[in-house]
């Protein structure tokens, strides 16, 4: 079963705010010291940057975006919570690439943080992302009500924490030892993948007020494309080259790492991504024409080739 939308336009849009999203990264992460802070030092900042500014889609920073505009939330307030949870992402790479870890040279199509300066400095950039991500949100500067920056932290900490992300890479290394049937193939995706696809949702709601019962709406949006996400990605690391996704491929298989694709093939896969972009849809309805920039990015994340 494959897609029948056009994704093109929608990678266009994605790349336009991919631009918008390196920008305030920019200017979020040059060497200025800010108030209480003493220096930024050079080498950490330029491993930062190197981690941090070298393209991507940018796609959760999108997600929180767009889902903050479905309640006509302040853009700017929402672009730094945003670029927050990019700085999140960011590091999760950076250590995810260490030898320790996954063990990865390239990233991105250029050398990961730990070839292109040291382990030590790739340690710390990954640190250093994590601390600032929690900073750009705590900030005056991040015009939005006290309790409204505080359900942001608090949320965004358990997303990326030991009961989310961190959690998730955990189960992620056991898996290669071990063998985890589908269920636990599934929790610990929904932990390491999709924890922060599905908070980008979430934060939308959170920024925008939304009440309890729209807020977990779209974490169930959230939680149905991070599915997606981690099932295309699993694909492609069968199906796609190097060259294409910009990082090595074929490393699940040979590490004997089970996934969704390696258990049930590329058909079942398939056939359960078409079903996780009917169900995002279907949570979207309420919504109507306001989410259809949103129902353009479950598409483009079951479907992408890259």
């Amino acid at each position: 079963m494959k897609n029948d939308h056009d994704i093109s336009g929608f990678g266009q849009r994605l790349a336009i705010h991919a631009a918008s999203v390196e920008q305030l990264l920019i200017t979020l992460l040059d060497e200025r010291s800010r108030a209480g802070e003493v220096i930024r030092p050079p080498r950490l900042m330029a491993a930062i940057r190197h981690g941090a500014l070298n393209g991507g889609k940018r796609l959760r920073p999108f997600l929180v975006t767009e889902a903050a505009r479905l309640y006509d939330a302040d853009p700017q307030a929402a672009m730094r919570v945003a670029a927050a949870l990019e700085c999140i992402h960011c590091y999760s790479l950076v250590h995810d690439d260490l030898p320790a870890m996954d063990d990865d040279d390239m990233r991105r199509g250029q050398p990961t943080v730990h070839k292109a300066y040291d382990e030590a400095a790739a340690i710390l950039a990954g640190d250093g992302l994590l601390t600032y991500a929690f900073d750009i949100i705590a900030d005056d500067a991040t015009e939005l009500p006290v309790k409204t920056r505080l359900d942001l932290v608090l949320a965004l900490s358990r997303a990326s924490g030991v009961g989310g992300m961190v959690g998730g890479q955990a189960l992620d290394l056991m898996a290669e030892t071990a063998s985890p049937d589908e269920a636990e193939i599934i929790t610990l995706q929904a932990m390491k993948t999709g924890a922060l696809i599905r908070f980008a949702c979430e934060a939308g709601a959170i920024i925008g007020n939304a009440s309890t019962e729209e807020r977990e709406r779209l974490a169930e949006f959230g939680s149905a494309i991070g599915l997606a996400f981690q099932l295309a990605d699993d694909l492609l690391d069968v199906t796609a080259d190097a060259a294409t996704m910009g990082k090595a491929t074929g490393k699940d298989a040979a590490a004997g790492k089970a996934t969704l694709v390696s258990l049930h093939g590329i058909d079942w896969t398939k056939k359960q991504l078409a079903g996780l972009v009917a169900q995002a849809e279907d949570l979207l309805a309420p919504f109507g024409e306001k989410g259809q920039v949103l129902r353009e990015a479950a598409h483009f994340i079951a479907w992408r080739e890259n």
